[in-house]
């Protein structure tokens, strides 16, 4: 990597190692996306490794339950500049990226825990808007939120996805099951079904959302019937409830998770993804397809 970013010993970026100490920043870091098809620089608002859900498939090692810290504002500042330089100003794409990846698509507040937590979430997302006009970069990368939902009834964190939707930004909202005792066990919440619908339908008057969902086996076992019906009838409740939703992207496995409950993970087959893109077609919902399994930590 360029002098400029970091004296780390040298590597390239792959979609299956997204090191959130690649660049040796505690607040940025730079992975190749595979769903945004290109070099995405991921913003980690939670270096204290917290999150308020605990979900079965999280890649992130030693997860605490919590909430974010306060920003370092100027760390922060200083770490975006500079890995926004590298990539524009310098040879940082040529150097790290794989050729089919050469391009700077988003930024990506993700992380190792929920970013929306962070206090200063709001003031962030302002930030960085102000780097991508400084660098002349609003025309061609997004600012993208990858979000569990779960705090979108405070006014702070609704300011902060308002923010965004005046850049043009996504809502990147995670809906990985559609009954109360499935969301427990594959997401680590007490939150309902309803309740994460609310949400949903929410954040898409604020701004433009896409559902993420992350389905896997479990010793080997796909998923059951009656879960991915209540899959879609979750689905269903949200579009009558009035929710707007651009795309469901649809994941599985592609990087271990880090939790010991992810042990008996591993991907579901492509075929048993396209089938249930199928069936989430036919409620009227654009689909899209991606081997990576993505959770609010892992742009």
């Amino acid at each position: 990597m360029s002098a400029e970013v970091t004296d780390k010993a040298r590597k390239s970026l792959t979609v299956s190692d997204h090191d959130r100490g690649f660049a040796g920043m505690k607040y940025v870091y730079p992975v190749v996306s595979r769903r945004a098809k290109g070099v995405s620089v991921g913003i980690n608002l939670s270096p204290n490794n917290a999150c308020n859900w605990r979900c079965v498939y999280c890649q992130v090692p030693n997860l605490t339950r919590g909430a974010s810290p306060p920003l370092d504002f100027p760390l922060f500042e200083a770490e975006l500049e500079r890995m926004t330089s590298a990539i524009c100003r310098g040879s940082f794409l040529e150097d790290y990226a794989p050729p089919e990846a050469r391009q700077f698509k988003d930024f990506a507040f993700s992380g190792n825990g929920e970013p929306t937590s962070c206090p200063d979430f709001a003031a962030a997302v302002a930030h960085v808007g102000r780097v991508r006009e400084r660098f002349q970069l609003a025309a061609r990368v997004a600012v993208v939120l990858i979000t569990n939902g779960s705090l979108i009834k405070q006014a702070a964190v609704q300011a902060g996805i308002e923010e965004l939707h005046a850049l043009g930004g996504e809502v990147w909202f995670k809906l990985d099951r559609g009954s109360d005792a499935a969301l427990a066990a594959t997401n680590g919440t007490r939150t309902s079904v309803a309740d994460q619908v609310r949400r949903l339908v929410r954040t898409t008057q604020l701004c433009r959302t896409r559902v993420q969902s992350c389905w896997f086996t479990t010793n080997g076992e796909p998923p059951t019937a009656v879960e991915v019906g209540e899959f879609l009838d979750c689905l269903r409740g949200a579009l009558h409830g009035g929710a707007n939703i651009a795309t469901l992207q649809l994941y599985t496995l592609a990087r271990k998770p880090q939790l010991p409950e992810g042990a008996p993970l591993s991907p579901v087959s492509a075929a048993w993804l396209s089938e249930l893109g199928a069936r989430v077609a036919e409620l009227g919902i654009l689909v899209d397809y991606s081997s990576e399994c993505t959770d609010s930590r892992s742009p």
